[in-house]
């Protein structure tokens, strides 16, 4: 057994022991921690998104934060700021909350454009910069927001260059009825997020990513997801396809899969099971889509059903 599949194990099994039910969006979402990518987190109000993400965050012997976004809160609340000290006459940087190994953003709509913007430079370099001094976020660095995306009082659409930097958009949808009684039961017995303890350590966890990154990729497999990304940009009910990070993502979701399966070699089978998770929060409807109330999960099942899938070896050279 792989070291990424036994952090894999270690996290979802804890992670588990509060969202119940949900074993395969807990593979997901423990998947995109080893790609070392972000998270959003969309559903309706009362199903455990900031559960989920309080879960992820409690199994991690790192340090992580939650910035609660809200009309008010300014970037300088989110990056930080340069104070001035007059007993020692110099501006000290005080880091602000995303400075941690893992971010909850919670409710990340409610934040203004602009407050929203703080986050574009360390989502996709890992890096803050203020008053031109950049200053580097810990590692392994990941942010998992949540959303609703039915209540639209008093909250701010994610621009689309945002979104691009998620790895992954997750729902998490209605529990069964079995569930649910186990749910409840939980809840009321105090099975809590914050009871959780850490199951992983930084350094085990920065080398199960790196093992993860190093999973051998199948020539034929690469082409296949960039095949996949640009099929959506040929689709005429999309104004915008994936871009070249969208195929990227899906190749590093797929070996994160493959990794929480303990395999070392991804197959186009684990680049379908992220397809949709990766790329349909990518992809742009045209007008006359928007008007036949088309969604991008349907047109991107028609991608997957027009692009053919390499037959590959399940052995690694």
């Amino acid at each position: 057994m792989t070291a990424a599949s036994e952090v894999y194990d270690a996290i979802s099994t804890n992670v588990a022991r509060v969202l119940r039910g949900k074993p395969e969006l807990v593979r997901l979402a423990v998947a995109a921690l080893l790609a070392e990518g972000h998270l959003l987190i969309e559903d309706v109000p009362g199903l455990g998104k900031t559960t989920l993400a309080r879960c992820l965050a409690r199994s991690i012997g790192g340090s992580w934060s939650r910035i609660q976004f809200t009309p008010d809160l300014l970037p300088g609340d989110i990056t930080g700021v340069q104070v001035y000290h007059q007993n020692v006459e110099r501006f000290e940087f005080h880091p602000g909350g995303i400075f941690a190994n893992i971010v909850l953003a919670d409710e990340i709509n409610r934040g203004t454009p602009k407050t929203q913007s703080a986050l574009l430079e360390v989502m996709a370099e890992r890096t803050v910069t203020v008053d031109s001094v950049r200053h580097e976020v810990p590692t392994p660095f990941m942010v998992v927001a949540t959303q609703n995306p039915i209540e639209m009082a008093g909250t701010y659409r994610l621009p689309e260059a945002q979104l691009d930097r998620f790895l992954m958009r997750l729902s998490i949808g209605y529990p069964d009825l079995g569930t649910e009684v186990l749910v409840i039961m939980s809840h009321c017995a105090g099975v809590e997020p914050d009871e959780l303890s850490p199951v992983v350590d930084i350094p085990t966890l920065r080398a199960a990513i790196t093992q993860v990154r190093s999973g051998h990729l199948d020539p034929h497999v690469v082409e296949y997801a960039a095949r996949l990304a640009a099929a959506t940009r040929a689709h005429v009910a999309l104004r915008h396809g994936a871009s070249p990070r969208g195929s990227i993502a899906l190749v590093r979701a797929a070996q994160a899969v493959a990794a929480t399966r303990g395999r070392a070699f991804v197959t186009p089978d684990d680049v379908k099971e992220v397809a949709g998770p990766v790329l349909e929060h990518r992809l742009i409807l045209t007008a006359d889509a928007e008007l036949d109330q088309r969604r991008t999960s349907d047109v991107l099942a028609e991608v997957l059903a027009a692009v053919p899938a390499p037959a590959t070896s399940a052995t690694v050279a």
